[in-house]
């Protein structure tokens, strides 16, 4: 059967650099993977067949070679695809199946050095805390690192040695058919390392729990979900490697007389059926202490609210405040002595129109739509 063209199958002229030559096999592995196309057996066999043509025409050698000879230079025992097969693929292996599977793995051995956990503390302060800002104070369970070996996990007077299994590598090679797969290696987990006499502190861990205090600066003006971020007091990393962060998640507690809308605040306050009949006036305190007086004016009914400017909370970055809203409820007398019912009474029978311009109003409207019905 007549073998198609190493150029020509995968897409390059003659004259293609290694780059090219790279980004054009990629991108037709990629698309021609049994994994991404399964039970295709042309798919495959076209897999197979890029493979081979890549593993040729990278090697300058054999590069030449194939330009001189074809694809003759490479049959009756010559150095022929099945030879090359265990290195060519994964090359670019790691490019392929780390954009497959959504990412790329990074390169190289750790040596061990593997960051540790991020972690989350929930922390729940008052509305006060959140206008004035503090600094508070939190215990925080977590992994440190091991003091008694400084965190390598070997003993004192001892060191990790070189894997056997990897010689360091911390990755070994498996060959399946035409394929050479690489993967970690289970010996030393990628570390390249393995610990022979571990600490006996950790265990060759590198860390052990304990219990961290930390301080938190909570700004002035914070809102409700935000998250702060404390870089690398999170769980140390094994064997000596980087720390992770600690996130806190904050929650601020309901307050018993005021409601939060972003920097605005809001105070609901009852007051006499009285007061808001004749008028008068009342003083309440903000957040920050400062007191304030309201002048309710005659005939004011429920729900009207008051503006306070800059008696809110403070805008976080800022030198900004938002403002309070004071919103009145008329409350009705209830336990009424035989004299105030007299003079309730009395009061009513006085009443007219403009004294309840609202209820009377409303009972006119509905009384002509009730007539408009019945018509």
């Amino acid at each position: 059967m007549t073998k198609v063209d190493y150029y020509e199958l995968l897409g390059v002229q003659r004259g293609a650099d290694s780059k090219e030559l790279k980004s054009a096999f990629r991108k037709l592995a990629m698309k021609h993977h049994p994994d991404r196309n399964p039970g295709d057996a042309s798919a495959e066999k076209r897999f197979k067949d890029l493979n081979e043509a890549y593993e040729v025409l990278k090697d300058d050698q054999k590069r030449a070679a194939y330009d001189q000879f074809g694809h003759a230079a490479f049959e009756n025992g010559g150095a022929g695809f099945g030879g090359a097969a265990a290195g060519g693929f994964s090359d670019i292996f790691e490019d392929i199946f780390g954009e497959m599977m959504g990412g790329r793995r990074s390169g190289g051995r750790s040596g061990g050095r593997e960051r540790g956990a991020d972690l989350r503390y929930n922390m729940e302060v008052s509305l006060e805390d959140a206008h004035d800002g503090k600094t508070a104070e939190i215990s925080v369970p977590t992994a440190v690192s091991c003091e008694e070996c400084s965190g390598s996990g070997a003993k004192p007077g001892s060191s990790p040695v070189t894997c056997g299994q990897c010689s360091g590598s911390g990755r070994v090679r498996a060959s399946q058919g035409f394929f050479s797969i690489e993967r970690t290696c289970p010996g030393c987990q990628g570390r390249g390392e393995v610990i022979s006499d571990p600490c006996s502190d950790c265990s060759g861990q590198g860390r052990v729990t304990r219990e961290k205090t930390l301080s938190v600066d909570i700004p002035k003006g914070i809102e409700d979900g935000v998250r702060i971020r404390l870089a690398s007091e999170g769980e140390a990393g094994a064997r000596g490697g980087p720390s992770g962060d600690l996130y806190i998640f904050l929650t601020i507690k309901p307050h018993e007389f005021f409601q939060r809308d972003g920097a605005d605040l809001f105070c609901r306050i009852p007051i006499s059926m009285m007061a808001a009949a004749l008028g008068g006036q009342f003083e309440v305190s903000g957040l920050d202490g400062t007191k304030s007086r309201v002048k309710v004016p005659e005939g004011t009914q429920t729900g009207k609210q008051f503006r306070l400017r800059d008696k809110g909370m403070p805008v976080m970055r800022s030198n900004d405040h938002g403002d309070l809203y004071i919103q009145v409820v008329t409350e009705t007398p209830q336990k009424l002595s035989r004299r105030q019912r007299e003079l309730l009474e009395e009061f009513e029978e006085l009443s007219s129109a403009e004294n309840s311009p609202e209820s009377t109003g409303f009972f006119s409207r509905m009384k002509q739509f009730l007539g408009a019905i019945g018509e």
